[in-house]
């Protein structure tokens, strides 16, 4: 199974989620992919992707997390012991979305959420100084990412498997061309 968790603002309409799914269904794979829409609160988003976990054997499990979402991923990953996929992930989104407390609306609607202040402090409880099983991980990094700084992406994951686009963006516009790495490495035996 694969469980794609989109990244702040962002839902499973986003780019990459929409491109990965329609991958799988070529693959005649599309229901070993999940992609819920996450709560704004980081500990229900949490719990949503905990849910969809129950049951499974962690080991056949890799969650894609772009953003945000490679955030939550790599406190799952560190929890559950299963594989992850990270583009442009957040390293530090405690620092980076202090920001956007307040009301806010998602990039693929025009829904208005909130997001409060105490999330802050959830996203705080949910960090990993440091990785445990790098073999476990495989970063996809853009220097061009003009949202998060792919330096603090590639530091906060020594000795995992990197791929660095030059250039590019924070939505990776040529995730497209990425994905036989990614279900390569999702599909290796644990």
């Amino acid at each position: 199974m694969i469980l794609y968790l989109h990244g702040f603002r962002s839902s499973p309409d986003s780019y990459k989620a929409r491109v990965m799914r329609e991958h799988m269904q070529a693959l005649g794979r599309a229901g070993e992919i999940v992609c819920p829409e996450l709560s704004p609160s980081p500990l229900l988003a949490i719990q949503q992707a905990e849910a969809i976990l129950a049951g499974q054997d962690t080991r056949q499990v890799s969650i894609i997390g772009s953003s945000l979402g490679g955030y939550y991923a790599t406190w799952l990953a560190e929890k559950y012991g299963c594989k992850a996929v990270l583009l442009n992930p957040a390293v530090k989104p405690p620092r980076d979305l202090e920001s956007y407390v307040g009301v806010t609306t998602y990039y693929h609607n025009d829904r208005i959420f909130e997001f409060k202040a105490d999330y802050v402090a959830e996203l705080r409880s949910l960090a990993v100084q440091q990785i445990s099983q790098p073999e476990r991980y495989f970063l996809i990094a853009a220097t061009g990412d003009e949202v998060l700084d792919w330096r603090e992406m590639v530091a906060h994951y020594p000795a995992a498997k990197q791929y660095v686009i030059e250039g590019s963006d924070h939505g990776i516009a040529e995730f497209a061309d990425c994905l036989d790495m990614v279900m390569a490495f999702c599909d290796k035996a644990h």
